[in-house]
């Protein structure tokens, strides 16, 4: 996927930046150990890495806008692009000493060693994936939202009940599936699909009703790739339990994570994290309805 264009801004979207630290929804895991023992993010990091001297950071194979622009998170243009490379810099690396290096979605979060030193794919924090590897603290935390056409069966639901007979797709390992499946439970089953380039093709052929995605992925399909698509609805930031916390993944009880939780730490103290946010998460003029769970 290529972007066509960087969207500016954002927030009268139902979507909260996560403040630190897990939460109590049900779903969610405890993250790796805490920085705020840590003073200095770069002299937390030091021997810490996987190359002595340079941080590998993991991404998509592809990656995805808004995430990464063109597919280049080398750029630093893009939110994820931008929070790996804050983050180097807060543990002391610039320019040839940070490089980025490509993954599956799902081969990231298996068990057993890895060959980046942390990787950002808008992986959910949960006490499974928690299982296999360790997580930071959250860096962006959002809600999960429906994406179809005006015209289609989708348009107008109001409530839980009014999607029950929708034909579903989403991501194969994602808790967009999760919240299908265990939220929405419609009357048959979703089509999952190997990442959402083929949920969106499936949508533009009329093969399904509506994608359901995390907010800024919604908007960003609806705004950029799908002509005539739209953000349908939203749904409560953590309803039925699954939240939407979004940490970096690193090798079970990799310490580098505390040296990174401190990074993660300051650059929201200091306003950056904000900043990178609003700088490439989508502009959306009128809030999408939200539909209740409970």
């Amino acid at each position: 996927m290529t972007a066509r264009r960087p969207l500016a801004l954002l927030a009268t979207a139902a979507f909260v930046l996560a403040a630190c630290g897990g939460d109590d929804n049900g779903d969610t895991a405890d993250t790796g150990g805490s920085g705020g023992d840590v003073e200095d993010p770069a002299a937390c990091a030091e021997g810490k890495t996987l190359e002595e001297g340079a941080l590998t950071i993991g991404t998509g194979s592809p990656a995805f806008s808004p995430w990464v622009l063109n597919d280049a998170p080398e750029s630093g243009e893009g939110f994820e692009a931008a929070v790996g490379l804050a983050v180097a810099g807060q543990l002391g690396f610039e320019g040839e000493a940070v490089t980025w290096v490509r993954t599956t979605f799902d081969e990231a979060i298996q068990p057993g060693a890895k060959n980046f030193d942390f990787n950002l794919q808008q992986y959910s924090i949960t006490e499974e994936r928690a299982a296999n590897i360790t997580f930071s603290d959250p860096y962006y935390a959002t809600n999960q939202a429906i994406v179809g056409f005006p015209e289609s069966a989708a348009a107008g639901a109001e409530t839980l009940a009014d999607l029950k007979d929708l034909r579903f797709g989403a991501q194969v390992g994602t808790t967009s599936l999760d919240f299908i499946v265990d939220i929405i439970e419609p009357s048959s089953a979703p089509l999952v699909y190997d990442d959402n380039v083929g949920a969106k093709a499936a949508l533009e052929a009329d093969q399904i009703d509506a994608i359901v995605a995390d907010l800024p992925t919604a908007l960003y399909i609806s705004a950029v790739e799908i002509e005539g698509s739209a953000v349908i609805a939203q749904f409560p930031f953590g309803a039925g339990g699954i939240a939407d916390e979004f940490g970096m993944v690193f090798e079970k009880d990799n310490d580098l994570v505390e040296c990174v939780n401190a990074a993660l730490a300051a650059l929201r103290d200091s306003g950056e994290l904000a900043v990178i946010e609003q700088t490439w998460l989508a502009e959306q003029p009128d809030s999408p309805p939200v539909i209740p769970v409970d």
